[in-house]
């Protein structure tokens, strides 16, 4: 049995990815990843931020679900110019987009195959092809 607390072990994840682990960070954090996977935008996890009575800026969710992308915590879909979830599964997978809920769910990359991707640019490697399958109810 671990003597740890749920949010020395958020603090421990973060300075694990090179992050400070600030007191806002860690509580961002727990809400984050304590539920397993799933996705969320950054308005989202500021509702859910606020609803916990944790002070923090709709601007600070921001910087730290860039941070937590940038030190390969979160993953960043991109569905639309200017609309992004993050999911905090960062194995190889793909999703679709339920377009009229604004629902992000994910499917096995084994389901895919993806043929014809062009040579990358002289100097460059492909490092992942994603897939977004747009749906509708």
């Amino acid at each position: 049995m671990s003597s740890a607390s749920p949010s020395s072990d958020f603090a421990t994840r973060l300075r694990d990815a090179g992050l400070r682990p600030t007191r806002q960070r860690v509580a961002l954090a727990g809400v984050l990843f304590e539920g397993g996977h799933r996705h969320v935008t950054a308005e989202s996890l500021h509702a859910e931020v606020k609803a916990t009575m944790i002070p923090v800026s709709l601007a600070t969710v921001y910087n730290a679900l860039n941070q937590f992308r940038d030190a390969g915590l979160l993953r960043e879909v991109v569905v639309a110019p200017g609309r992004s979830y993050f999911d905090t599964n960062t194995g190889h997978h793909h999703h679709f987009f339920v377009e009229t809920d604004n629902e992000l769910l994910d499917f096995p990359s084994d389901d895919v195959t993806v043929g014809g991707v062009p040579a990358p640019p002289q100097g460059t490697k492909v490092s992942r092809v994603d897939v977004i399958v747009r749906v509708r109810r």
